[in-house]
C-alpha cells in the first residue's frame, strides 16, 4: 500500500548487493589472505582486521585498479537494481544505507549498477585512497567516545544510533520505514522500528536466528517479511 513518505533502509553486504564486499575482495585477489581473515576474525575487531589486509595487498603490489574492478564484479542481481530504481523514480521513497562495509566500497559497487544517486546518505566506515593504498578506519574512532548500545552492535557502529541521528537531522516524519537486512549487526536498527514499520529479512542468516531468539523479549514491533532472493525483494517493493 502507498504512502506520502517511506524510508528505506539497506544494510549492503549480502543485503543489497549479492555477497560480502570485504569476503569478495580478498577472495577474488588472495585467497590465503582471504583464509587468513577466517581464522583472525574472532581476535581481531572486523574493521581493523580488513584495514590490516588492505595493507597487506598493498604490500603485495596490489593496485588502486584491481581494487575497484574486483569490486566492479561483484555479484548483484538485476532486480534489485530495477526495484530500487522503480522507487526512486515514483519520488516518495528515501533511501538510506547503513553498512560496516566502507565509504570506498559501497559508491564503487553503486556505480557499477546505476545506482550511485540512490541514498540520501551512506553511513559507514571512512576510508580513502592514499596513491594506491585504501586506509580503512572504524567509524567510532576506538580512542575515543564508544557508542552505548546493548544489543549486540560491534565496535565500529550502532546502526540503531545512527538511524534514530538520521532521522533527527532530517527532521521528517515518514509514514512507514522498511529496513532490508541480513546480519546479527542488524537486528538493533529494527528494535527502534514502530508497529507500521517492516524488516524485510534475508532467510537463514544471524539476522533471522536473532529475530527468532530475541524478539519477544526485547519487544520488537515492527512486522517482519522475510526473502531469499533478490526477486522476492522486487516483489515487494512492486506491492508498495
Amino acid at each position: 500500500m502507498s504512502v506520502p513518505q517511506q524510508l528505506i533502509v539497506f544494510d549492503f553486504d549480502w543485503s543489497m548487493a549479492d555477497q560480502d564486499s570485504d569476503d569478495w575482495t580478498f577472495e577474488v585477489l588472495a585467497p590465503d589472505i582471504r583464509r587468513k581473515m577466517v581464522t583472525l576474525r574472532d581476535e581481531i575487531q572486523w574493521t581493523d582486521l580488513v584495514a590490516q589486509c588492505l595493507r597487506e595487498i598493498h604490500g603485495r603490489g596490489i593496485k588502486r585498479e584491481q581494487i575497484e574492478n574486483a569490486l566492479r564484479i561483484m555479484p548483484f542481481h538485476p532486480a534489485m537494481v530495477r526495484g530500487v530504481t522503480r522507487l526512486k523514480d515514483l519520488g516518495n521513497t528515501t533511501f538510506l544505507c547503513l553498512s560496516n562495509a566502507n565509504s570506498i566500497f559501497i559508491p564503487t559497487i553503486l556505480k557499477e549498477q546505476g545506482l550511485q544517486n540512490l541514498f540520501t546518505e551512506i553511513i559507514t566506515n571512512p576510508a580513502e585512497w592514499e596513491n594506491e593504498l585504501l586506509n580503512l578506519r572504524r567509524r567510532i574512532d576506538p580512542s575515543g567516545p564508544q557508542h552505548k548500545c546493548q544489543v549486540g552492535c560491534s565496535p565500529n557502529m550502532c546502526k540503531g544510533e545512527e538511524l534514530d541521528a538520521f532521522l533527527q537531522r532530517h527532521g521528517k516524519q515518514f509514514d512507514r520505514i522498511i529496513y532490508v537486512g541480513d546480519g546479527s549487526n542488524d537486528f538493533c536498527p529494527i528494535l527502534h522500528l514502530r508497529s507500521q514499520d517492516f524488516v524485510y529479512c534475508r532467510n537463514d542468516r544471524g539476522l533471522q536466528k536473532r529475530i527468532r531468539n530475541e524478539a519477544e523479549k526485547e519487544g520488537l514491533k515492527c512486522q517482519i517479511r522475510y526473502w531469499s532472493g533478490a526477486w522476492e525483494v522486487e516483489e515487494m517493493f512492486n506491492a508498495l
